[in-house]
């Protein structure tokens, strides 16, 4: 606020004094001035953001689990310091691109990401602070990058040179990166410039390049097919990700027209792998199954398909469970976030850990049960669960059998007396004398007969 321009009005105390203010109603038009003119300079709110950043609440559990370790795509992370070095690796694979499709000039591709400004900048949630030629620079060469890598990959015998693809290490690190929520370009610009750089004579598919590469670095089975999701309709690498994770599972979800619909009242969480044991249930890992959310309990047995935990996994569980905190909570389940909350309450204890990786369910890459322990634990932290849950039948039906008089009197016979290896020579010592003595009164009473 100009104060200098403001006329001042005198107003008498009655110890003599005299206040200094300025005119009430210029300052009104001052304050209305300086506001009208921030609205102004305000960006437009975006009507379908489909690239958000993370919620403070999750990023505070780790935020290590949703910051690029070694590449920025998109604006969101772009120009960092500690990210400027695939910078040049950029602009070497647009030059090898330009090079193999023997082009002199990227003309062709700035003006098709000029046209697809506006469209591009409406997928982000919160406006970048860039300009027009840094924008359309920026989504270029890091929608080339990708797409190359992708090829590159696919075809990587080709390229014994490559320092990227040659480094399963690098390569494994990018990999991550590009499944980070905030780290994403729209995926109408991958296909676009896919397409404009496809040769005549193949048959390339971008979403089943990205999902060869991406798929070594799942923590689940491998991804063998591409969701049901039109090409046009995915928003990016991380949507097709999960689309393709959640598809077998989703589809066994919606045929069952079961009512699960979460109600807080009628909700109750499942014991821990130690409680659930002591209750008769046994554990297996399903070998057969093509999904790592598609857990069956029937009969007693629990069915649970191998998790791999290595160094990426939770960063790809929390970025896939911080992108479902964003989908309409009446029109989308929140399949991730519903296998974290299972996982969470399963264990709840290194033992717990320890008996699932001696079960095969989990391959921990990381170390002892500790750390899965932990990892597991603190994946559901500050995340809103779906009305809709997907394992509402499971809950149920492993809490019907914990209540049964029956398995509640066998765990308790478990927890009271096989325990340990001494409790159970005890309890047949205990049985074993009894039976003799049993045996000797009726001998006793033959003979006396």
């Amino acid at each position: 606020m100009d104060w200098d321009a403001l006329q001042w009005q005198y107003e008498p105390h009655r110890d003599g004094f005299y206040f200094c203010r300025p005119k009430m109603s210029q300052t009104i038009d001052h304050i209305a001035l300086s506001i009208d003119q921030e609205l102004a300079c305000l960006p437009p709110t975006p009507l379908n953001p489909c690239i958000f950043k993370v919620f403070r609440e999750l990023r505070i559990e780790n935020e290590k689990a949703y910051e690029p370790k070694i590449i920025a795509i998109g604006p969101f992370h772009h120009g960092k310091d500690n990210l400027q070095e695939m910078e040049e690796h950029k602009m070497r694979y647009l030059q090898l691109l330009l090079h193999r499709r023997n082009e002199k000039s990227v003309n062709k591709y700035v003006m098709a990401l000029s046209d697809m400004e506006e469209r591009t900048r409406t997928c982000y949630a919160e406006s970048s602070g860039l300009n027009k030629v840094e924008f359309v620079k920026m989504v270029l060469l890091d929608g080339i990058f990708v797409i190359e890598l992708f090829r590159k990959w696919n075809a990587r015998s080709s390229y014994t040179n490559d320092p990227i693809v040659q480094s399963s290490r690098m390569l494994g690190v990018i990999c991550g990166d590009l499944l980070l929520l905030e780290n994403q370009l729209p995926f109408f610009i991958l296909v676009h410039l896919f397409n404009m750089t496809r040769d005549s004579d193949t048959q390339e598919d971008i979403s089943h390049l990205a999902l060869s590469l991406l798929d070594n670095i799942l923590p689940g089975p491998a991804v063998s097919h591409v969701s049901n999701i039109p090409e046009d309709e995915v928003k990016h690498l991380l949507h097709l990700i999960h689309g393709s994770m959640c598809y077998s599972f989703a589809k066994k979800v919606e045929s069952c027209g079961e009512v699960t619909r979460f109600e807080v009242d009628k909700f109750e969480l499942i014991n821990t792998i130690t409680d659930l044991q002591e209750a008769g249930i046994a554990f297996k890992v399903d070998e057969g199954s093509n999904n790592l959310f598609d857990i069956k309990f029937n009969n007693g047995l629990m069915e649970i398909p191998r998790l791999l935990i290595g160094d990426d996994t939770e960063s790809i569980l929390r970025n896939l469970i911080a992108y479902e905190q964003f989908l309409p909570d009446e029109t989308h389940r929140r399949y991730v976030t519903d296998y974290a909350l299972l996982m969470d309450c399963l264990v709840n204890s290194p033992k717990d850990a320890s008996f699932l990786r001696c079960c095969r369910i989990i391959t921990n890459g990381l170390g002892d049960g500790i750390v899965v322990c932990n990892t597991l634990n603190k994946l559901v932290n500050s995340v809103t669960l779906s009305t809709k849950f997907s394992y509402f039948q499971v809950f149920n039906n492993l809490n019907k059998h914990c209540k049964s008089p029956y398995n509640k009197w066998m765990a308790n016979l478990r927890h009271n007396y096989f325990n340990s290896p001494w409790a159970l020579i005890s309890f047949l010592a205990a049985v074993v004398l009894l039976l003799l003595t049993v045996a000797q009164t009726i001998f006793s009473a033959l003979s006396y007969f």
